[in-house]
């Protein structure tokens, strides 16, 4: 789910990662039958799903895909069936997912569709209330002012709620000059944003390519889940497999796809790096985000002075490799129905997996980058302000007019929600990186999590 990724298959070139990941439920059963029964007993189960380990089903109760859109989730399929070919039909899952959401005309967020709100797939923080991206505009303004910057930098802007609510409070708050970039790939979601934001034209600027050397505040709102992970897994021995896609052999037209996920082995790199991460438990499976790494190192060139700000659902790593996390994180979202078959519906619904923040501190640091902060979005709001904010709307409302109660009441549930640990106050986070910038920030003031990395 993102907010703000539609841009990625643009950053790559600037990050040094080249570009040219499933929760199954026979796994899942398998892994609880391991714990169970013990793995001396399923050794020819394991055998079968080191070569084919999982054919993905359609979830209970997801959405029909609208009959008019069938011919091209064929095109889509066999588009991404000849990628598999051209592969020696081992598409490694990175590769797979880069193309499922980046690819030109069909990837997920390169092709037309809405994603959005109640209309889309799924809903992100400042499509829930225009107090987020106001809460959020405070701790940019320290940014601001601690590097005498004046420029705003957001990867990809979904809708362009954020940019409208960060922009409206800066010129509130006497911050009339901000220059506001968007760097975005979707041509269709830089239409929408460029009609939210035509009351902000001479402040508002969509990018091309990214700047060689940048001085003020970045903005990544659900941006690295987005972007493409290596999936790996144990196998009975304890070595590690780099999960990817191949074709399905079941040609026939009940076959729910014409993909498999498939399993090899590791790179020594990846095998090394997976060993040093995940717990060593047979058929433990996980993500890793070597992307989202590299886009972090190559910020170390081009950030000059300023801080990014990271706000994602994920993880200290600690938390992220839990051994009770034995089939990862890895989501999809289809019509704000939420399931784990990745391979179905390529182009039709976004893959995302959680963040592990602890790599991420740690790439900010491989590249001299300071980490500044690391707090759960509930805590980074209430110390940005957040309750200020309520209170100043419930001022300017009358109570006593039914649609100034009804627009109280509704802002009410969404700071709940952006608050509640039952729902994403908890499991989002926010981090903050940069260069050149004296913590405290605003946002970090109490209850930084720093020493949970």
């Amino acid at each position: 789910m993102i907010d703000g990724s539609a841009a990625l298959g643009e950053y790559y070139s600037y990050s040094n990662a080249k570009l040219s990941i499933l929760h199954p439920t026979g796994a899942r059963l398998i892994c609880h039958s391991w714990h169970n029964q013990g793995l001396a007993k399923l050794t020819p189960i394991v055998d079968f799903i080191m070569q084919h380990l999982h054919t993905p089903i359609y979830p209970r109760g997801l959405p029909a895909l609208e009959p008019e859109l069938l011919p091209l989730l064929d095109q889509h399929q066999a588009q991404l069936s000849a990628l598999i070919q051209a592969h020696q039909g081992f598409l490694p899952y990175d590769q797979w997912m880069q193309a499922a959401l980046y690819a030109p005309h069909f990837g997920y967020y390169t092709g037309g569709s809405t994603k959005f709100h109640t209309a889309g797939d799924f809903t992100t923080a400042p499509e829930i209330t225009p107090l987020f991206g106001q809460t959020l505009a405070n701790q940019v303004q320290q940014i601001l002012q601690q590097c005498a910057g004046t420029t705003i930098l957001e990867f990809g802007a979904g809708s362009g709620a954020l940019a409208e609510s960060i922009l409206v409070s800066l010129n509130q708050l006497g911050f009339p000059n901000i220059q506001y970039c968007i760097l975005e790939l979707s041509p269709t979601l830089r239409q929408r944003q460029q009609a939210r934001l035509a009351p902000f034209a001479k402040q508002v600027q969509w990018l091309e390519t990214l700047p060689s050397a940048f001085t003020g505040c970045v903005i990544a709102n659900e941006v690295l889940d987005a972007m493409p992970i290596h999936l790996v897994q144990r196998d009975q021995n304890g070595a590690i497999l780099e999960l990817g896609v191949g074709l399905n052999t079941d040609t026939s037209a009940s076959a729910p796809s014409p993909f498999v996920l498939l399993g090899r082995p590791a790179s020594t790199e990846l095998a090394q790096l997976a060993h040093s991460r995940l717990p060593d438990l047979a058929g433990y499976r996980s993500e890793i985000n070597l992307h989202a790494e590299s886009w972090i190192q190559a910020m170390g060139q081009w950030l000059k002075k300023g801080a990014a700000l990271l706000i994602d659902y994920g993880f200290s790593q600690r938390e992220y490799y839990h051994p009770q996390r034995h089939m990862g994180t890895l989501m999809c979202h289809f019509r704000h129905f939420a399931h784990d078959e990745s391979l179905i519906l390529p182009g039709f619904q976004d893959i995302t997996a959680h963040v592990d923040f602890t790599a991420i501190a740690d790439a900010a640091i491989a590249a001299q980058l300071d980490v500044l902060g690391y707090a759960s979005q509930a805590h980074f709001l209430l110390n940005s302000g957040l309750p200020q904010h309520l209170e100043q709307l419930q001022t300017q409302l009358d109570m006593q007019q039914p649609a100034h109660l009804q627009s109280w009441t509704q802002q009410v549930s969404a700071v709940q929600k952006l608050l509640s640990e039952a729902e994403m106050g908890e499991l989002f986070k926010v981090m903050a990186i940069g260069k050149h910038i004296e913590p405290p920030l605003l946002g970090f003031t109490a209850r930084d999590r720093r020493d949970y990395l």
